[in-house]
């Protein structure tokens, strides 16, 4: 296995998710959605990458906006996509979803004649087989004639080559055609035909992964015992069987007369949101460990974990932790009820999730407003050629960009009043971008859009960075320090129910004292709050302010992005 150039192949469904937002809502009554990568086989994909593992996707999308988006997305979670194809024929398959309550998800799967169900036996090449040690296939990827032959090619080049094959059950009974379009949410439908087609994979997988009903479906019965010795008698794989809250337990060889004789390790006790995801997140985890060839008691605590953090938010991929979160999870697991509500944990979701890099950014800041104003009425101008102005500077900024070959590297900083075509054009063209919300030179802060911060934030495109300037300083009398750190607190919980990442510009209040250590005061006094800016904008440091301010991000967030310096 010395010669694999990648831990796991996934192979199936890559398609994008429609989540309501309305929590205990019927679909019907739901008015907005997020959208997420989704599918089983692309958000086990995710999880794996985010958890360590070098992986790759095998799959098929629409030569169009969404499929797109899914490649996009992988790419973006160290997904190897070369061999995602797209097809010029087909569309992008789609999921829209709901969350009516903790066991309820109101369903319904877009696929007919979708992009990832046409895979065919030209899309499996030897080569890229060969060079994983493990191949993950979902059961739905042998539902259909065209799919069936496809993976099976994939598994017979993967036993030819020493690539150990994982088979997660997934069962959708609607994807097989033995429920009404209506009805994506049901689990299990018994169907002797499915069971037959399902036994004769068995013998194929070293690794067969599912949850008590997927099991049923795989043995064809509803007694457990007897359906695990059924696939006991077709396959030498170890099983491994979800039981949900009760953990997961794992069989290598015989058949136990009782389940929980086999290996097993207890769930976690968490609140739980939703269960939809849990599985995805739970084979990611179990692969971190089987992959490595840690002690299968490893990989369920990995797996029981992953699958707790996922049903306790929205979402399936996005929701899957990376190591980091899961590891400092599992430290404290017991302490932790409400993964949702943990700060830490929503700290470490989001700094420690894959995003775009930016080793360096070289940013025009031209965001100003009241200064622009000012100049008009000072020369008597009509205020309408503040913006053609600030597209004749984004132009330059452009040209200097293609000149200078800074590609990737470039950024700039641009008001949604006045330059709001200069954002638009800016946006999807692989620039740092960051806009400001506060109404400028307010002290205390405020916003230029009202109070109503998270409203506005949504409305933005998710690559745009949310930049406010706040003139701040430790030691400030009450009320203002009130003032201004309620304001820092609502625009940081709007960030995190948005999703943008946060620019705090800290300029310290001419009219008050200023000492070497000012600065840095006011940057701790910002972190002890529970706010941590992706990026910070700061007047140029002494020499002397320059370690304490390296010193304070590296004590209260080692993961902060970046910084920018002015002056």
């Amino acid at each position: 296995m010395n010669n694999k150039t990648l831990d796991v192949i996934c192979l199936g469904r890559a398609c994008v998710d429609f989540y309501g937002e309305q929590i205990g809502s019927r679909l019907e009554d739901m008015r907005s959605m997020k959208k997420y990568i989704g599918g089983s086989s692309a958000n086990m994909a995710v999880g794996m990458s985010r958890l360590g593992l070098k992986t790759a996707m095998l799959s098929r999308v629409g030569d169009e906006h969404m499929g797109r988006f899914v490649t996009e997305e992988l790419a973006l979670n160290g997904v190897d996509t070369q061999h995602v194809a797209t097809d010029s024929e087909r569309l992008t398959g789609l999921v829209i979803l709901g969350i009516k309550d903790r066991d309820t998800f109101p369903l319904i799967f877009y696929r007919e004649n979708c992009a990832d169900m046409a895979i065919c036996e030209d899309d499996i090449n030897e080569n890229f087989i060969a060079s994983a040690k493990a191949l993950v296939i979902s059961g739905t990827h042998f539902s259909t004639d065209s799919v069936n032959k496809a993976s099976r090619r994939a598994v017979e080049f993967a036993r030819k080559h020493g690539t150990r094959t994982v088979l997660d059950i997934d069962y959708r009974p609607v994807l097989w055609g033995v429920t009404g379009l209506g009805d994506g949410e049901s689990r299990f439908v018994s169907s002797d035909t499915v069971s037959e087609h399902m036994q004769s994979i068995l013998p194929l997988f070293d690794l067969i992964v599912g949850t008590e009903e997927e099991v049923h479906i795989a043995g064809g019965s509803t007694d457990t015992l007897l359906a695990l010795n059924k696939i006991r008698e077709l396959s030498t794989a170890t099983i491994v069987l979800k039981r949900g809250p009760l953990g997961c337990v794992v069989f290598e060889g015989e058949i136990p007369d009782r389940v929980e004789k086999g290996v097993s390790t207890d769930g976690v006790t968490i609140e739980v949101l939703n269960v939809l995801g849990a599985g995805d997140a739970f084979i990611s985890g179990f692969m971190r460990g089987w992959v490595r060839g840690e002690p299968l008691e490893n990989c369920c605590r990995y797996a029981n974990a992953c699958g707790a953090l996922v049903v306790s938010r929205h979402g399936c991929a996005p929701a899957i932790p990376s190591s980091i979160e899961l590891d400092d999870y599992l430290d404290r697991a017991d302490a932790v009820n409400r993964p949702d509500l943990d700060a830490r944990l929503q700290y470490l979701h989001r700094v420690t999730v894959p995003k775009k890099q930016w080793p360096d950014i070289y940013a025009l800041a031209f965001d100003h407003r009241i200064q622009f104003e000012q100049m008009v009425e000072r020369l008597g101008v009509d205020s309408s050629k503040i913006p053609v102005f600030k597209n004749l500077v984004a132009r330059a900024l452009r040209q200097v960009i293609e000149q200078q070959g800074l590609q990737g590297h470039a950024g700039l900083l641009a008001d949604g009043r006045f330059a709001e075509q200069v954002l638009e054009q800016a946006s999807g063209q692989g620039l740092w971008i960051a806009r400001p919300v506060e109404l400028p030179q307010s002290r205390p802060l405020q916003f230029e859009v009202g109070n109503n911060i998270t409203a506005e934030l949504v409305s933005w495109p998710s690559e745009h960075i949310v930049k406010c300037l706040v003139f701040y300083h430790p030691d400030d009398d009450e009320p203002i320090l009130g003032q201004q750190n309620q304001k820092l607190i609502d625009l940081y919980q709007a960030c995190l129910h948005s999703g943008h990442e946060l620019l705090l510009e800290v300029i310290l209040p001419e009219d008050m004292p200023e000492q070497d250590d000012t600065l840095v005061g006011a940057m701790n006094s910002i972190y002890q709050l529970g706010i941590y800016p992706e990026w910070w904008k700061l007047p140029a440091p002494t020499q002397t302010q320059w370690p304490a301010i390296n010193t304070s991000i590296q004590k209260y967030d080692p993961h902060c992005r970046g910084l920018f310096f002015w002056g």
